[in-house]
């Protein structure tokens, strides 16, 4: 308020403009001071920006376009009664447009487009009755198109493109008949296009492209004779192209392109004689093309790409000395040799026919076109050679010929072109040498000659390419080494020399190529230790040596802080990995494997926190591995097969929550398998075969809902199998196979409808008989069940296998019959089972007959045994029979000739005949045995003491 006071009272009151104007002075942020002059010390006419009246008494223009200046439009700028002009364009100014606007009815132009204004257009815009110019877009201005802009009868150019509008353009549009203009590209403008567009009898310009119309294309339009420019491309209008648009005879410039447009492109358009400019691409055009030069004179750019254009090219598509510049015909059905007619299109500088089922060969007289910079016919069928002719086009900046059957070799006449920038020659059957004159093209940027037929070297003065950026040499026949020249090409960014015959060493001046973003290599014959000069390549991004002879260390790769995929699988490279390798954080795919790598994982390694492919296997590495690794969150892939690893398989790879792929197989990890593995639930093939691995398989394993591949085969493991395997229904391979698992097979193995490659249980301790359920796994093709203790019959079920091509039962306790369906295997199948019968085995009528036989012979044996035991009683007891009396007729003898003590003898005969027969009772108990030990003499005793 005091601010206001003082300018009450020094500037006057608030009835003159320049009070007014120094107020609205106040919101705006001025960086370069163009309003420094704006005081009340000097004259209000002289003020920057300010047209004044002719009494100079009030502001009648006010131009700050461009001035830098920042914050918001006030709302006294509606003070100023007199304004006709009022331009605040391309500045930085916030906030909303202030409605007040809408009081300066003498306004006639209002320019406020390029700033950050916000918010909706305020209704009180269509108060200005004598608005001619309306110029608000370029700003964040959003809601409808007021219908009230009909008001606006005076109005001559309406623009507000580049907003965020939404809402449909209002029918009362049509009420501006004066409107010349009319502006409305890039915003969310949606519904139909107003038939009631037609009475803007006055309208030259119409754009309302990148927008969200659909419906048709009012045929309405046509009236609007004065149009020159009609702009509605990349909407959603459907429908035909409408015939009245062929009466806007005044069209200059027409643009349907990215809409649903479909039917055939309309003759009538080639009434539109004054036309310059057609581009109906990007729809759903269908028929011929029937647009013709000897009328469309005055055409210079026509674009018809990406329709279902059909036939060949019109004859006379071109005239001689037509105007025609640019011709765009990519990606339609077009078809037929090349048109020889556009040969006549001498002042032709773009021509793409890219894309189209074009054949035949390539005319001689392609040097007509010597205007042309650019020929795209990639993507055809074009074959033959390359013209002699191509050497003629001097002016050539761009050739497409990729594609295509292209036979022959690259001409030397292409030396020539000066200006070739691009040559792209991929995917054809090019054979011969690369001409040494193809490096007098010191414009080339881009070479690729990928998938042809090329032998020989490398020119040896590729190094003449300075502005080469692209080298692209992939899948031919070249040999030799790479030329030491190659160095002297300092712009190259991508060099890819794979699939070739390549040999030698890298050149050392690789050292200057700075800009190297890609470097592959991979299936050649290199060879030698890297370059230590390669470290300097600090942009290298992608590194691949895969499958070369290349050996030493790989420090020298470790220098690049951009690298983010490095592969030298199958090399012999040998020593540790370096822990400057670490350095580079953006690493993403790390893949060493087949090598001669040793040592342990750094654990630098661990910052590597982008890394999603590690792949260390077939090495030497040992050691357990590195904790810091389980910072590694995003690893994806973690492959170390077939090195020296040890210790235990560590927990913490359960937190690695996006791993997909877990390889530890061939190793010497020991333990048991963590739990912990049963919460990485992306994980689609866990291998940890061919360890020393014991204990219980953990049942979290079952928790892997997305595993395809489980492999724990060749471990100590116990226990049983888990039930939990069952729920693993997208297993296609499981084994675990020579282990020592007890147990029954599970039954719910037979719900992993997905199995196929294989189920391996072999070489295990498992019992019980084979799950009838197994018959389901219908897709299964192996199964191997061997070296087990498995009993009972084989589930006729198992005959529904229908896919398995390979069986193993052999090797367990099974019997009965052989489902009919495995008559076809192997009898090796089925060995190590006495009691199955059927095809291959024997019949089982012969198997029962045998079966039989085998029980006779046993009853007889039995008989035999009984027989024997018998005789062998009889005899004994006879024997001891004739002991006794024996026995006794001595002692009696004895006893005959001894007169003393005869009482007593006696009595010592009667005690001693008792305790005999209780000694021989006891030897008779002994005589049990069928087949005595032959150390025991039973029949060599005494029966006196």
């Amino acid at each position: 308020m005091v601010l206001c006071a003082a300018f009450s009272v020094n500037f006057g009151d608030d009835t003159t403009d320049s009070y007014w104007l120094l107020r609205t002075k106040s919101e705006f942020v001025d960086p370069v001071g163009v309003l420094d002059n704006w005081s009340p010390r000097t004259s209000l006419c002289t003020w920057y920006g300010v047209t004044c009246s002719d009494d100079q008494t009030h502001v009648m223009g006010l131009n700050l376009s461009g001035s830098g200046l920042s914050g918001a439009i006030s709302p006294e700028f509606s003070r100023l009664t007199s304004l006709q002009t009022f331009d605040l364009s391309s500045n930085f100014l916030s906030g909303l447009i202030p409605p007040e606007l809408g009081q300066l009815q003498n306004l006639r132009e209002l320019l406020l487009y390029s700033n950050s204004l916000s918010s909706n257009v305020p209704a009180e815009i269509g108060l200005l009755k004598n608005l001619q110019v309306l110029r608000i877009g370029d700003n964040m201005l959003t809601g409808q198109v007021n219908a009230n802009v009909g008001n606006l009868t005076e109005l001559r150019v309406l623009g507000l493109a580049y907003c965020q509008l939404n809402g449909s353009i209002p029918a009362e549009i049509g009420n501006l008949k004066h409107l010349q203009s009319l502006d409305l590209q890039k915003n969310s403008l949606s519904g139909l296009i107003p038939q009631e567009i037609s009475g803007c009898i006055e309208l030259q310009n119409f754009a309302a492209s990148n927008n969200r119309l659909e419906g048709r294309i009012p045929a309405s339009i046509g009236k609007l004779e004065s149009l020159q420019i009609l702009n509605l491309a990349n909407n959603s209008l459907s429908g035909s192209i409408p015939i009245e648009l062929g009466f806007l005879s005044n069209l200059k410039y027409l643009n349907l392109a990215g809409n649903r447009l479909n039917g055939e492109i309309p003759s009538e358009l080639n009434q539109l004689v004054q036309l310059e400019r057609l581009d109906l691409s990007k729809n759903s055009l269908s028929g011929t093309i029937n647009i013709v030069n000897t009328h469309l004179k005055n055409i210079e750019v026509l674009v018809l790409s990406d329709n279902s254009l059909t036939g060949s090219t019109p004859r006379d598509l071109c005239i001689p000395n037509s105007s025609l510049h640019q011709l765009f015909l990519a990606r339609n059905n077009l078809s037929g040799n090349f048109p020889l007619g556009l040969l006549n299109c001498s002042w032709l500088q773009e021509l793409d026919l890219s894309d189209n089922n074009f054949v035949g060969v390539l005319p001689s007289g392609l040097d007509k076109l010597e205007n042309l910079t650019d020929l795209l016919l990639n993507n055809n069928s074009f074959s033959g050679t390359i013209p002699l002719e191509i050497g003629n086009m001097s002016n050539l900046m761009t050739f497409y010929l990729f594609g295509n059957m292209i036979t022959g070799s690259i001409p030397v006449e292409i030396g020539k072109l000066q200006r070739l920038s691009v040559l792209y020659l991929y995917d054809n059957q090019i054979s011969g040498t690369i001409p040494r004159e193809l490096t007098n093209c010191s414009s080339l940027t881009a070479i690729d000659f990928f998938g042809n037929h090329l032998k020989g070297s490398i020119p040896a003065t590729i190094g003449k390419l300075k502005n080469l950026v692209f080298l692209l040499l992939r899948q031919n026949e070249l040999s030799g080494s790479i030329p030491p020249s190659l160095g002297y090409c300092t712009k190259l960014q991508n060099l890819v020399l794979a699939d070739n015959r390549l040999s030698g060493t890298l050149p050392p001046t690789f050292r200057f190529l700075s800009e190297l973003f890609l470097i592959t290599l991979y299936n050649n014959s290199f060879e030698g230790p890297l370059p230590e000069s390669i470290s300097l390549l600090k942009n290298l991004s992608i590194i691949n040596f895969s499958h070369n002879r290349f050996s030493g260390s790989i420090f020298p790769l470790s220098g690049s802080n951009s690298l983010s995929r490095l592969d030298l699988t199958n090399n012999s490279f040998s020593g540790p990995i370096p822990s400057e390798l670490a350095m580079s954080r953006n690493l993403t795919r790390l893949r060493l494997a087949y090598n001669f790598l040793n040592g342990p994982i750094p654990p630098e390694l661990g910052k590597l926190t982008e890394l999603n492919f590690l792949d260390l296997s077939f090495n030497n590495f040992t050691g357990e591995l590195a904790p810091e690794l389980s910072n590694c969150r995003k690893l994806g892939h973690l492959l170390l097969k077939n090195n020296r690893f040890s210790g235990t398989v560590p927990p913490w790879l359960g937190s690695l929550r996006e791993l997909g792929e877990l390889d530890l197989s061939y190793n010497i990890f020991n333990g048991t398998v963590p739990t912990e593995l049963g919460n990485c639930s992306r994980l689609l093939k866990l291998s940890l075969d061919s360890n020393y691995l014991s204990g219980d398989i953990p049942p979290e394993l079952g928790n892997l809902n997305s595993l395809n591949v489980l492999n724990l085969q060749r471990n100590n493991l116990s226990g049983s199998i888990p039930l939990t395997f069952q729920q693993c229904k997208k297993l296609y391979e499981l084994r675990l196979s020579q282990n020592l698992l007890t147990g029954s097979i599970p039954p719910g193995l037979g719900t992993l409808s997905e199995l196929q490659v294989i189920l391996d249980l072999s070489e295990n301790l498992l019992s019980g008989e084979i799950p009838w359920s197994l018959g389901n796994v219908v897709k299964l093709e192996r199964l191997n069940l061997s070296f087990n203790q498995l009993t009972g019959e084989i589930p006729q079920s198992l005959g529904k296998l229908s896919s398995l091509h390979r069986l193993n039962l052999s090797n367990n306790h099974l019997h009965g019959q052989l489902p009919p369906t495995f008559s076809g295997f192997p009898l090796s199948s089925f060995l190590g089972n006495e009691k199955l019968c059927g095809p291959p085995l024997i019949p089982c009528s012969e198997s029962k007959g045998q079966e039989r036989k085998w029980l006779s012979n046993t009853a007889v044996a039995w008989i035999i045994v009984a027989i024997v035991f018998t005789s062998t009683m009889i005899c004994l007891v006879l024997i001891y029979i004739m002991l006794r009396i024996w026995c006794t007729w001595r002692k009696i003898s004895i006893s005959s000739s001894d007169n003393e003590d005869l009482g007593n003898n006696r009595g010592e005969e009667k005690w001693d005949f008792e305790d005999e027969v209780r000694n021989c009772d006891d030897w008779n108990m002994n005589t049990m045995a069928l087949v005595p030990s032959q150390d025991k003499q039973i029949f060599a005793f005494s029966c006196s003491k």
